[in-house]
């Protein structure tokens, strides 16, 4: 990558190089063990002129989406998240449920619009992914199955109208056209609408060692000045943000066509001046992330082996993206990490990109009674360690990677460190 993909500058820099990896979310059959598996460079950099950090477009989103291991709804904190969102947009937005049209770009397997649905609103949902766009028309949610552009933007609008409010929540990141993407949100929105878009913040990510969401779905990671940017590229201007726990850290922007827009919130000024402070818009603030990234790897692989020398074992909770980027960075095999198990019903018999550790249903864990449980989904740590509060019947610990090893000791319904 020798251009920036918003400003076109050739001025970039390295900010972590993790090596090469598979694709986070292609997890491998039984009988693809035995096949060659690509592997592609996941290098992170910074744009020194508009500070968007980005990875090169190494893949396609049609590789990804049209078959996607993900289901929003197996997360309940995720559905929650959802259902609060919508009762606070609803109000923001001024929705009449006998007017109102509500778009969600990348709205996976309905976890969101059902809300919306239940509140007798009209809507749609875009959704390139075949298998998880059915799963949320069997919701009762309308579902189109396609790539958001300006053009999808426009033919949406042309059969139902222009939409009062347009949700992406975890979207901006996977896509590398960002200025057609912003367009394709311009065209769907009504003149006088809202847009309402959730993305991982950068500055947690830099702060708390959150490397492991660097992968190559991810095509780039935003503080609230490279956004704003990357939306006036498609005549949409911020006018408010709110800071989020989700993902370890997220960025809700709030925002409106540009002529509709008006002066934005002290809110915006506030994240502004935070980032500036944390140097996030000079290198200053990237310099030391490499190394503290190598520790995080340092850390986790020196209990993995010290654990295994003592005979202990250790398996997996949850098969994220975010685990895959973990386990590839590390190289962590089935020696170092039994298996894993997930939610997900659709990845159980698969295996991890790359690692090639076996997922497994999370039933296996009361089975096996293993001595600790490394919790991948770190993210979701006060969920995951309600969910596992049964591991404390036989003694056993859960371990959190990130943002530094943390082993504890779990208790019924109760953590202590």
């Amino acid at each position: 990558m020798t251009r920036c993909r918003l400003c076109g500058s050739e001025a970039m820099a390295s900010v972590v190089d993790l090596g090469a990896t598979p694709p986070c979310e292609s997890f491998l059959a039984a009988d693809q063990l035995d096949q060659p598996e690509p592997a592609y460079p996941l290098h992170l950099q910074v744009c020194t002129d508009c500070w968007l950090a980005q990875i090169p477009p190494l893949i396609t989103p049609e590789e990804t989406f049209k078959e996607y291991a993900y289901f929003s709804s197996f997360s309940t904190s995720w559905v929650e998240h959802a259902r609060t969102f919508v009762a606070g947009a609803v109000e923001r937005a001024g929705l009449d449920p006998s007017e109102a049209f509500v778009v969600e770009v990348a709205s996976n397997d309905g976890y969101l619009l059902k809300h919306v649905v239940d509140r007798g609103i009209r809507c749609l949902g875009i959704e390139p992914s075949v298998n998880v766009g059915a799963a949320a028309r069997d919701k009762g949610v309308p579902t189109l199955t396609e790539f958001l552009s300006p053009e999808t933007g426009a033919a949406v609008r042309a059969e139902h109208g222009p939409a009062n409010l347009v949700v992406a929540n975890n979207v901006y990141a996977h896509i590398p056209d960002v200025i057609g993407f912003t367009q394709g949100l311009r065209a769907l929105v009504a003149d006088d609408g809202w847009v309402s878009i959730e993305v991982q913040h950068l500055l947690t990510l830099i702060e708390d060692n959150q490397y492991d969401t660097i992968y190559h779905e991810h095509f780039q990671y935003y503080t609230v000045a490279s956004a704003i940017r990357a939306l006036a590229s498609g005549g949409l201007a911020l006018v408010d943000v709110e800071l989020l726990p989700t993902h370890g850290g997220s960025i809700r922007l709030w925002a409106r066509p540009a002529e509709a827009a008006g002066e934005p919130s002290e809110r915006v000024a506030d994240v502004l001046a935070r980032e500036k402070a944390a140097g996030l818009q000079e290198l200053s603030g990237y310099t030391e992330f490499s190394a503290r990234v190598a520790k995080v790897r340092r850390d986790l692989l020196k209990f993995l082996i010290e654990a295994a020398e003592r005979g202990e074992t250790v398996v997996g909770y949850g098969a994220p993206g975010k685990g895959n980027t973990l386990l590839n960075h590390c190289g962590i095999r089935p020696d170092l990490l039994a298996y894993t198990v997930d939610r997900n019903p659709y990845k159980h018999g698969r295996f991890t990109p790359g690692t090639r550790i076996p997922i497994l249903a999370p039933e296996q864990i009361a089975v096996d009674k293993p001595d600790y449980v490394l919790v991948l989904p770190w993210n979701l740590r006060a969920e995951l360690t309600e969910q596992l509060s049964y591991v404390h019947e036989w003694g056993g610990r859960l371990v959190f990677p990130i943002p530094e090893l943390s082993i504890v000791e779990v208790a019924s319904r109760k953590v202590t460190a």
